[in-house]
């Protein structure tokens, strides 16, 4: 047996674990992303029924910098181009779920003893890496088999449509090779992730500025978009010149990085990183006297990345929506259209109230990261020396539970704060529009607490189900982004919290479903933790 092929014992086995303990997160995932482009179909028939209308919108938004940041460059006017260019943000989201799932079963194993464990065995040092990318490799590949098959069947092109799948696919692919590389540089799993996501955003940022520049006629920065993996997928433009070698350079990138990650494993330790991690103090500080000052330590690095990134996030969101208004003056044979929104007014309120809910679906994602922090201490044994004090379990839990319901509360606030002051300064009316977007903002947090309060639930009750808390985010935005298009029964819509905020800007405001949301996490708390007040711990 040859020292490569001992290297990467065990594989097959491991794989078998990574797709069992990710049987529920990984599938929900791949759908939904997978199956969303079939929504886009149908909300963009039922605006634009014609070919001159779609013509007329392509022509318009194609040269939008609003749109261009969000969605990409459009390369054409058919039905499958703006389907495909009005999913261009889609890779960004692959990328995010490729980039978790890498560094879950790689470095996060290493940081929780795991990996040692195993390496005991018959294991070979590469194995863990080598199954997690394969695991992340084909839900890719799944991923964008699923928008293929599903848009043909919606009639696309079906050329455009394995293209586009392709596309998506090759998105998830890249990542997955820079979460490994990330996993192999820091000793722990969240600074590896906080890595990786900077490459990430990194790279949208590129390709951005490559797009919006190409737009003009000198195309100084226009080079930007080959720079950056999202740049390369979407040339790809499935349903026009089906560039499969722009999908070829994300597979290419994503193998090199795989034999960086392995040459990068083989220069360090199992549990540490290349770069070296910042040595704390040999004794406690003053301040880290009790549960909150100990949830505070743990916590406040997550917390500032979630206020900066919504902070940057709500800045550019905010700048957008002045060029949405542009578009009655750019193209005054689609006024119907924009009348049946509302006008330019309507057509901007809509626009900010859709991105503040989509705000408070990732802020969502936030809440319930800070509440299964408790169960990542557990799991890991540092929550049981805590108890042994004379610290009781609730006061411990009430220390972390301060971030999962005024920590949503801080990063809603801060996008729609800078979201509002952005806006307003582009239409110069800051006291009107800064209030207004604020609002809109923070009537998400009682729907964003009931999805706290379900992580607690299971955290109290069922903590080895912890993590399905997750999958009730994710059929959140499964209903909230495809529900209507998909025409899915209103009881279905319901279930999801955020269907009951009120859509401010520009909506009625009501109290009571905020009332009946705040009331519905409350018992799911309370649910929680008498629950974890009479179960055993650690429950591993």
């Amino acid at each position: 047996m040859s020292a490569a092929t001992r290297e990467l014992t065990g594989t097959r086995g491991l794989l078998r674990l990574v797709l069992r303990r990710d049987r529920v997160v990984l599938p929900l995932w791949v759908l939904f992303v997978g199956v969303l482009p079939v929504s886009y179909v149908t909300a963009i028939i039922d605006l634009f029924p014609t070919a001159a209308a779609q013509q007329a919108y392509a022509l318009t938004s194609g040269n939008n910098a609003a749109f261009v940041a969000l969605y990409g460059r459009l390369a054409g006017s058919g039905l499958g181009d703006l389907v495909a260019w009005r999913a261009g943000f889609l890779p960004i989201v692959i990328g995010l779920c490729a980039i978790l799932t890498v560094i879950r079963h790689t470095r996060t194993d290493e940081e929780a003893g795991r990996r040692e464990l195993l390496g005991s065995t018959v294991v070979g040092r590469h194995a863990p890496l080598a199954a997690a990318l394969a695991a992340t490799w084909g839900a890719s590949l799944v991923l964008g088999l699923i928008t293929a098959v599903s848009t043909i069947g919606k009639g696309l092109p079906s050329a455009g449509s394995w293209a586009f799948g392709a596309e998506l696919a090759a998105a998830g692919v890249a990542f997955a090779g820079v979460g490994a590389v990330a996993a192999q540089l820091t000793s722990g799993a969240g600074s590896a992730r906080g890595l990786a996501i900077g490459v990430l955003g990194l790279a949208y940022v590129l390709g951005v500025v490559g797009d919006i520049s190409s737009l003009s006629a000198s195309g100084t920065l226009s080079w930007l978009t080959w720079v950056s993996p999202i740049g390369w997928v979407h040339q790809i433009d499935p349903y026009g010149a089906a560039r499969w070698w722009a999908a070829g350079l994300a597979v290419v990138a994503s193998v090199v990085l795989a034999v960086a990650a392995v040459a990068l494993s083989n220069r360090r330790d199992i549990g540490a990183g290349l770069l070296p991690a910042r040595l704390g103090p040999s004794s406690a500080g003053p301040g880290l006297r009790s549960p909150l000052a100990l949830a505070w330590r743990l916590h406040r690095g997550l917390l500032a990345g979630w206020v900066s990134g919504f902070v940057a996030l709500g800045v550019v969101l905010g700048y957008l929506a002045g060029g949405l208004g542009d578009l009655l003056k750019e193209a005054p044979q689609m006024a119907d259209v924009f009348a049946r929104l509302g006008g330019a007014s309507g057509l901007i309120d809509s626009y900010l109230a859709g991105m503040l809910g989509l705000f408070g679906l990732i802020a969502a994602g936030y809440a319930i990261q800070a509440t299964l922090r408790m169960r990542a201490e557990e799991a890991a044994g540092r929550a049981e020396p805590v108890l042994g004090t004379a610290v009781g379990r609730l006061r411990w839990a009430a220390g972390h539970l301060v971030f999962s319901l005024l920590g949503p509360a801080v990063v809603l606030a801060a996008a729609g704060l800078a979201m509002g002051l952005t806006h307003g300064l582009n239409t110069g009316d800051v006291g009107r529009e800064a209030p207004r977007v604020l609002a809109g903002a923070m009537v998400q947090l009682p729907a964003v607490w009931v999805l706290a309060a379900i992580a607690l639930a299971l955290f109290g009750l069922l903590p080895r189900l912890s993590a399905v808390s997750w999958g009730a985010l994710v059929v959140c935005l499964l209903v909230g982004l495809v529900g209507t298009a998909l025409g899915l029964d209103q009881r279905v819509v319901d279930v999801s919290p955020f269907t009951h905020v009120p859509r401010l800007p520009g909506g009625a405001m009501s109290v009571t479903p905020l009332l009946w949301l705040t009331a519905v996490a409350a018992v799911l708390a309370a649910a929680g933790l008498a629950g974890l007040r009479r179960r055993d711990l650690p429950v591993v």
